[in-house]
């Protein structure tokens, strides 16, 4: 195999067409061998195996430095830079690989940790601008898809390369798709370009300034080659736009795009995936509820930023929400801004976006939807430790993130009821934006009524009255609050258990009330717990006599971690909050 023998893309250097057409398929062999058996990004990585190769032959990596969007495609490039035992040797060689680019892994190949979408142009930009000052002359090469190009970060990026005027070369990877289908306007100028094989006159990218090339084959490693030769050390602003065809090499990615953009492991031999497990989710929950509710209200609307599926709006639900349904594409600023517009206008928009992504939005949030004081709802899922935990989409950030903006009440659901109770009455209610953070622990059902109404003001729920020791348990650490509790009670401490529901705000009544009778509030807090609900209610008892244990994760940079191990390190688990409990009670 030619790939067991290369270590860096020097050794491609000497090979001809014919040799690197053999190194592409090893390399497409190689990747479908680590997404088979440890899951990943397919589609995008197959897409990109060709061009991946004939960059490294035309270029001259390390020297020229090639920064990677979002890095769905980024698998060929580590294969081909040392990193092929990540792909082609165990489990444990394959854990050792990050699925992103990740100087902390190849600091020589990977110029940027990068997870988040739209971004490689911009920080090409700063490269450029740095080796201009400097007065080197290597290449700058982004790699950007075109369901990237919806994101307004590219936009600046494109704007400030035309600007520099300097060389910079941007291929755009045009698959036609984005994790779903691509929205937005700039893709019927895409699609034109493709049908005039590069020709139409009103070229968006020569609009910005840039000197253009199109390539149909871009899965052709001849013809890559030659257009990247072509290119290699311009000086002026430069996209190379290749169309290639997302999954290519594996029938099934080919043939259900959306469904392979990332997967868990398959049967390579026939695309096979294990059986779901027949359990509830809240994708599939929230999904029907939304659709039933629409049959009955034209004014209420699902959105979603390029993921539908944290919807659960699959290909077929989206036909039949219909208009209904609006997906912006990979920009959650315009999908923020966008449901403040919409509340305004009097429509009923919910908007639901994975924890990680919501950073990218703060702004808008704050500005355009809250200093509005728009009643928009915004579905955050995903939050907490079980969930993503690749470095780049640590998901632990947006309690404190959300609840430093005034003006936006947050809530926090512990089961299935009491999460379609607040659904129903953020929708209903129009003084405020709601945002809900939807339980990642499992669908749990609630065994008794749960309150229909919710109030601007924060109003905790007392589940069970005790003393000396009080649970305040937030959304999907509840149920930890009562297992913590039952663990109290066989040592004979009969802790009072409470449901706080919203994480923005104490409930200054509900926590003076505690005072007589407590010596310890222990909060737990499925998140970061630095500017969190914890240290607001720690916060809150001050210079008084009660004592505050906070439970929450540690403010930090986690890389694929293990929930478990990140939980234990944290004193998150049962018998370590007990521990604590019992310390505490005694200083």
């Amino acid at each position: 195999m030619y790939i067991e023998k290369i270590k860096s893309p020097a050794d491609l250097k000497g090979l001809d067409i014919k040799a690197l057409q053999i190194v592409a398929d090893e390399t497409r062999n190689a990747v479908l061998n680590r997404v088979s058996q440890h899951g990943g990004h397919v589609g995008p990585n197959l897409g990109f195996v060709e061009a991946t190769v004939a960059l490294h032959y035309v270029f001259d990596a390390p020297k020229d430095k090639l920064v990677f969007d979002v890095s769905h495609q980024c698998y060929p490039h580590k294969v081909l830079t040392g990193r092929a035992a990540g792909f082609m040797g165990s489990i444990n060689d394959m854990n050792a690989i990050s699925g992103y680019s990740s100087p902390a892994e190849c600091p020589e190949y990977d110029n940027f940790e990068v997870g988040h979408t739209s971004t490689s142009i911009s920080l090409a930009t700063g490269l450029q601008k740095a080796r201009d000052i400097k007065g080197t002359d290597e290449n700058i090469i982004a790699i950007i898809g075109d369901g990237s190009l919806s994101g307004g970060e590219a936009f600046e990026g494109l704007d400030e390369a035309s600007e520099l005027g300097t060389g910079i070369i941007i291929v755009v990877n045009d698959n036609e798709m984005s994790i779903a289908e691509n929205h937005g306007g700039i893709y019927k100028n895409l699609r034109a370009l493709r049908e005039s094989n590069g020709t139409y006159a009103h070229n968006w990218f020569k609009a910005w300034g840039f000197e253009y090339k199109y390539l149909e084959e871009g899965n052709d490693i001849e013809k890559l080659i030659k257009v990247f030769e072509s290119v290699k050390g311009t000086d002026k602003p430069t996209v190379v736009h290749i169309h290639t065809e997302k999954g290519h090499g594996f029938a099934p990615a080919v043939a259900n795009k959306e469904a392979w953009h990332w997967c868990l492991p398959f049967n390579r031999l026939d695309g096979s995936r294990p059986p779901k497990p027949a359990v509830e989710t809240y994708e599939e929950l929230f999904s029907d509820w939304m659709l039933n509710e629409m049959k009955h209200d034209p004014t209420l609307i699902a959105v979603t930023a390029g993921t539908p599926a944290a919807a659960g709006f699959t290909p077929e639900k989206r036909k039949l929400a219909g208009k209904q349904h609006i997906d912006m594409g990979i920009a959650e600023e315009q999908a923020a801004a966008m449901i403040s517009g919409m509340a305004k206008g009097g429509l009923h928009p919910v908007w639901t976006v994975y924890s990680t992504f919501i950073q990218r939005t703060y702004d808008q949030i704050a500005q355009d939807i809250c200093i509005n004081a728009n009643p928009a709802v915004i579905n955050v899922v995903g939050g907490g430790v079980n969930s993503m935990n690749d470095i780049t989409h640590i998901c632990l950030f947006d309690i404190p993130m959300l609840c430093s903006i005034p003006g936006l009440i947050y809530l926090a659901p512990t089961n299935c009821e009491e999460y379609f109770a607040m659904l129903r009455w953020a929708i209903a209610q129009d003084k405020m934006p709601i945002a809900l953070r939807v339980p990642t622990n499992g669908v749990h059902h609630a065994t008794a009524p749960v309150d229909t109404e919710y109030g601007y003001e924060p109003n905790y729920k007392v589940m069970h009255r005790g003393s000396r020791v009080a649970i305040i348990a937030a959304g999907s650490f509840y149920q930890k609050g009562e297992r913590v509790a039952r663990l109290l009670a066989d040592k004979g401490i009969d802790a009072t258990l409470i449901n706080p529901r919203y994480l923005h705000a104490v409930d200054a009544d509900t926590l003076n009330g505690l005072k007589a009778d407590h010596q310890l509030v222990v909060t737990l807090e499925d998140g970061c717990k630095d500017g969190g609900f914890g240290e607001r209610i720690a916060s809150f008892y001050g210079t008084s006599s009660m004592r505050v244990l906070v439970g929450g994760i540690k403010k930090g940079l986690y890389d694929r971690f293990d929930a478990n191990e990140l939980l234990a390190d944290n004193r998150l688990l049962d018998e370590q909050i007990v521990e604590d409990v019992m310390e505490g009670l005694e200083g």
